[in-house]
């Protein structure tokens, strides 16, 4: 049996962890126009791994990276209960790996590094067409609460 290991990131990760990066902005160009066309990043990777304020971690299977995702404790807006929260972001799960528990895996570990740190809030950002990410977010207990719009004055 294929045994599926949660564990923190490391530098001789980064490889594996821009490709996933760039399999993220594939997935997500369809939903946003707004989008540079060519190669573009979305994160500073090297920089989140020991970070004191994110947790970066992958999932392990037989030595191949499976997934990945992070939490970042960010302040809050002075009108919530809560003063920080953790944003999740760079949650990504390799198409072979799929439909096997690793994003779920992977936000439990985050979770636990959040109630370390004292953190009772998690919130991210999804597509609102990117169907497929949102039921995997609803099935590890997230909820929407707001919609983003925009207008595009030059579309």
């Amino acid at each position: 049996m294929n045994e599926i290991t949660i564990r923190t990131a490391v530098h001789s990760d980064l490889d594996t962890l821009f490709e996933f990066e760039q399999g993220i902005i594939k997935t997500e160009r369809p939903f946003d126009n707004t989008l540079k066309e060519g190669l573009i990043h979305y994160y500073d990777l090297e920089a989140m791994i020991g970070a004191e304020d994110v947790r970066l971690l992958v999932a392990e299977c037989n030595g191949e990276l499976a997934g990945s995702g992070y939490a970042r404790i960010e302040d809050v807006k002075n009108y919530l209960k809560h003063p920080q929260h953790a944003y999740l972001g760079f949650m990504y799960v390799k198409p072979a790996f799929r439909g096997m528990g690793v994003n779920q895996m992977i936000i439990d570990g985050l979770k636990q590094w959040c109630r370390e740190h004292n953190i009772t809030e998690m919130r991210l950002e999804v597509y609102d067409e990117n169907i497929g990410a949102i039921k995997a977010y609803e099935k590890t207990g997230f909820k929407r609460i707001l919609t983003w719009m925009r207008l595009g004055l030059d579309d």
